[in-house]
């Protein structure tokens, strides 16, 4: 497995995932969230639910797991080491979270499901948003979420500021950070074909039918999506993505994670990063809650289309 001594997460993070977060930034109500979230939020409350109620990955704890783990910190120059916990839970899932402590959880379902390759995959793509800094924000996208739905009194006076637009923002940021965290995934591995079966496993994988499962199909699959281009289908899309059949989406499509992660494979910029040509930075930081300014034309276009949203939800709220 190649490693990338000193690389910096801006050497692989995807624009999308940029430009996505600028427009977020800069909405308004960002900075109330992010003042807030820093003075009432800590970390130390899901550590020691974690370490109640979970195991703990370490030497003599899942043995191969912490040494797949370890070598993937290695591999993305990770500074301080994350914590690693397996919960009981048969979703095929995973994530990461904290600041000042991060630490990445995965579940017996991702064990039971994947290959130990796979495996590491996942790992390496929790640890890419750890690399990113794309925890904090993620912790605050949940709790400015909650602090909506909770009782006035409870909300530390977030709750009227936490507009439809602002959600939608923070959900439109972390379907783009996946973007990012698989490009970690394809340098730790250095194997597309890897990375894409977790993919489709986690899409829909069987243990007891793997033998059927075809990683070439799914990617016709992939194909077939992008290529419809059909304009009400797209409606539809854009619709699932939002909310339209219960909560907003976390994450893109696999089929468009193929998409993104297959043509990155093919870019020069990989090509550079593998030979040893990338951004290096000494010491990766969480990443900083102040707001940033627009740079690119990209994140004003989306900012619009959140406007536009808005304006959209307000005619709705008149009419009802």
């Amino acid at each position: 497995m190649p490693t990338y001594t000193g690389i910096s997460s801006e050497a692989f993070r995807h624009p999308l995932d940029r430009q996505a977060e600028e427009a977020l930034r800069n909405l308004p109500g960002f900075d109330l969230i992010a003042r807030k979230f820093v003075e009432f939020v800590y970390e130390r409350p899901q550590l020691v639910y974690l370490m109640g109620n979970t195991i703990q990955v370490g030497p003599r704890q899942y043995s191969t797991i912490y040494q797949m783990f370890r070598e993937s910190v290695r591999d993305l120059d990770i500074i301080c080491e994350p914590a690693l916990f397996v919960s009981q839970n048969a979703q095929a899932n995973s994530y990461a979270l904290g600041q000042e402590h991060p630490y990445i959880v995965i579940n017996t379902g991702i064990l039971d499901l994947l290959n130990e390759a796979e495996i590491r995959a996942v790992l390496a793509h929790e640890l890419g948003h750890i690399k990113c800094g794309h925890t904090i924000l993620i912790q605050m996208a949940m709790w400015a979420m909650s602090a909506a739905n909770a009782l006035g009194r409870w909300t530390f006076g977030v709750s009227n500021f936490v507009t439809p637009a602002l959600i939608y923002a923070f959900f439109e940021w972390r379907r783009k950070a996946e973007l990012s965290a698989d490009r970690a995934a394809l340098l730790v591995m250095d194997d597309l074909n890897t990375v894409m079966s977790s993919m489709m496993k986690v899409a829909g994988g069987s243990s007891k039918y793997a033998h059927e499962c075809s990683l070439q199909e799914f990617i016709r699959q992939s194909e077939n999506y992008q290529a419809d281009e059909d304009v009400l289908n797209q409606v539809y899309k854009f619709l699932m993505y939002n909310g339209a059949q219960g909560e907003m989406l976390s994450h893109p499509f696999p089929v468009e994670r193929l998409h993104y992660l297959r043509e990155w494979a093919v870019s020069e910029e990989y090509q550079q990063i593998k030979k040893g040509n990338y951004m290096r930075s000494p010491a990766e930081g969480a990443v900083n809650v102040g707001a940033q300014t627009p740079q690119n034309q990209e994140a004003e276009n989306l900012r619009r289309k959140i406007e536009e949203l808005q304006r959209e939800i307000n005619k709705m709220k008149k009419r009802d």
